[in-house]
């Protein structure tokens, strides 16, 4: 018999924290009626300024079944956090969590312009990606490399060898789900790898701190410049000067987005 819910919360809060985030902002999305085209990432959206795409993308999901799947595994990836042992802990997931989130979607719009622009393959410039798999995939990464003894559990009653689910994973959700995004849970994989061989490492609560600083300045900044929502309270002007000097007041715009400007949308 399994420990009562309570706990497993209380031994994975970081994990329950980010579940109940996505729910909510899914919950929000469907009551407002958001179209994934407003809040997904896409080469297109992301040279005309939409950065702050980079973070919503992550967090969004386009249906309920979309998000269960996601968080599913997530919960089972939680168990990170109780492995300070291991040199993991509560500390590097959340530290290494907000690493996933931009790099796995940087590394999507680097894939992107390569195939745009090298390859002359056009319909990558409006895939739109939605979704939390890159993490899911990283930290998947991640845990086969230190644990490889691990299973990672969907559902309760599905339970895959750890050491191999990123790739088993990869596949299985390319060939059952056509619409899942090959390069966004690739980018998950790589970035993982990256973390788990020590690639990426020197991480702490300083940088941590300062990376989400500088990510907060910039989705604002490019909320408002991109005039996807009026930020009435923040205004950008033009000046000579490479500073930039902020006033309070001003007339926004809102863009919006029709179905008709939507493409192709891509599950990660």
């Amino acid at each position: 018999m399994g420990k009562p819910l309570v706990f497993e919360i209380l031994e994975k809060p970081a994990t329950s924290c980010i579940i109940g985030l996505c729910s909510a902002i899914w919950y929000y999305i469907q009551k407002k009626n958001i179209g994934y085209a407003h809040v997904g990432l896409s080469y297109e959206t992301a040279i005309e300024g939409h950065y702050w795409r980079i973070i919503t993308s992550a967090f969004s999901h386009i249906s309920v079944i979309h998000l269960v799947f996601n968080m599913s595994a997530l919960w089972s990836l939680g168990v990170v956090e109780s492995l300070e042992h291991m040199g993991l802990g509560f500390e590097f997931y959340l530290q290494y969590t907000l690493v996933l989130v931009l790099l796995s979607g940087l590394l999507v719009l680097g894939s992107y312009h390569i195939l745009i622009n090298k390859f002359k393959l056009e319909y990558f410039r409006r895939v739109t990606a939605v979704g939390y798999s890159c993490v899911v995939f990283g930290w998947m990464t991640i845990l086969s490399v230190k644990q490889p003894s691990s299973k990672l559990n969907l559902f309760g009653f599905l339970s895959l060898p750890i050491s191999f689910a990123p790739f088993e994973s990869l596949i299985f959700t390319s060939i059952i789900v056509p619409q899942a995004s090959f390069l966004g849970h690739l980018s998950g994989i790589l970035v993982g790898y990256s973390i788990a061989w020590g690639l990426i490492h020197g991480m702490n609560n300083y940088w941590a701190i300062s990376i989400l600083g500088w990510t907060a300045l910039v989705f604002v900044l490019s909320l408002k410049k991109s005039g996807t929502f009026e930020l009435d309270f923040l205004e950008i002007e033009s000046v000579t000067d490479p500073s930039v000097r902020f006033l309070a007041a001003g007339n926004g715009r809102t863009l919006r987005m029709s179905a008709s400007n939507a493409a192709d949308s891509e599950i990660v």
